[in-house]
């Protein structure tokens, strides 16, 4: 922990049953969790609410410019007291970044219940620190609140949410620094490999769109990669410029309800769709019209193997349960949907092989998919 005074202002505890913190002197008694252990309960607190369908309101306190003066042993204090006078003996309090930043989690929080929990929490903690300390000391602190697990992908009035208020601290991945190290290695070789023994095939795929549809080569549009963060998503373009999303939104909805076409199974793209070109369809059947995104691999805004990165209107058809899958991992070009199911599974299904990746992944799962998806593409099944 950094040094919040000239004395230590808080002193951290280690027990076998849960290291805490805990104020000296006069916040004796007054417990919060370690930076680990709250992340730690934070991510079990999520899976909860995933299964219940409830919500957590998750309170940060940027606690760093009010703690900068000589006077910062006192307003820890006075932070702290205010914390725990304010909030139930079921919510949890910790430190989400040692010494900067503070964090509650309410938790069970119905549907209906939001608005007025968001109002009463933010105006009874702002009450108490101006009390507590001063008026312009409590403006010094920077509170956000976000309600998961809908905040981590959704923000509000179903935008993408932005990167800033999701604590990186609490992105839940099953990969390990060096799993991740490995897995990167293996996508900026992989992708810079196929950037230049392709480049002839983009050469060709360029040409042909220009010389048989009027319209841009590349197909840029807005996805949502790993913990909600949006990127821009690069595909050759295979449909007429103009054409309405609306179409596609629609069914999308139908889709993700279990309303897809009847007697063909559930694809994810639509059969025969009238909005894609000779040329496009070509790409489609045959996936060319993924080749560009090996450049937003190289980037880092996705991996060679992964989920399939939605489109932010998706988002907002999802369950709760749903939402995993573009939570833990980076979107990928192909997946173990791309190599086993592709476009005859149903959305659930699709979902549940996601999920089973992130549970099971490692480096080895990754390099069977990619030998198994040449033949995937090359057989055409279940690509539209």
């Amino acid at each position: 922990m950094k040094a919040l005074t000239s004395g230590q202002a808080v002193q951290p505890i280690d027990s076998r049953a849960g290291r805490a913190w805990m104020a000296g002197g006069s916040q004796r008694g007054l417990r919060f969790l370690a930076e680990g252990d709250f992340a730690s309960f934070f991510a079990l607190e999520l899976k909860r609410v995933e299964r219940s369908g409830k919500l957590l309101l998750l309170m940060l306190l940027d606690v760093s410019k009010a703690l900068e003066g000589g006077d910062s042993k006192i307003v820890l204090s006075g932070i702290l007291s205010t914390l725990t006078t304010s909030t139930r003996e079921t919510d949890l309090r910790g430190w989400h970044k040692d010494g900067s930043s503070l964090g509650v989690i309410f938790t069970e929080i119905g549907e209906a219940e939001k608005g007025f929990v968001e109002n009463a929490v933010l105006g009874r903690i702002t009450k108490l620190l101006e009390a507590k300390l001063n008026p312009s000391r409590a403006r010094e602190i920077g509170i956000s609140l976000s309600f998961f697990p809908e905040d981590l992908v959704l923000g509000r009035g179903g935008s993408v949410a932005n990167a800033g208020i999701i604590p990186s601290s609490f992105e839940n991945s099953v990969l390990k620094t060096s799993g991740r190290t490995l897995k990167r290695l293996v996508d900026v070789a992989g992708s810079g490999l196929a950037l230049v023994t392709l480049s002839p095939v983009f050469a060709i795929v360029a040409v042909l769109i220009k010389l048989t549809s009027e319209g841009p080569v590349f197909f840029r549009q807005e996805r949502v990669g790993k913990g909600g963060r949006p990127f821009e998503f690069l595909k050759f373009r295979s449909m007429y410029v103009a054409n309405d999303h609306k179409v596609h939104q629609e069914y999308i909805r139908n889709l993700i309800a279990g309303n897809g076409p009847s007697g063909e199974g559930a694809v994810y793209k639509i059969k025969n769709d009238a909005r894609v070109t000779p040329v496009g369809r070509f790409l489609r059947k045959t996936s060319l019209d993924e080749l560009p995104q090996f450049w937003n691999v190289f980037r880092g805004e996705m991996s060679l193997v992964g989920p399939r990165p939605p489109i932010p209107y998706e988002i907002e058809y999802y369950a709760v349960w749903h939402r995993r899958r573009v939570l833990d991992v980076k979107p990928g070009i192909t997946g173990l949907w791309q190599v086993y199911g592709r476009s005859r599974t149903t959305f659930d299904e699709m979902v549940r092989l996601d999920l089973r990746y992130v549970r099971t992944w490692s480096i080895w799962l990754d390099l069977k998919i990619l030998l198994k998806t040449p033949h995937a593409v090359l057989s055409g099944d279940g690509a539209y």
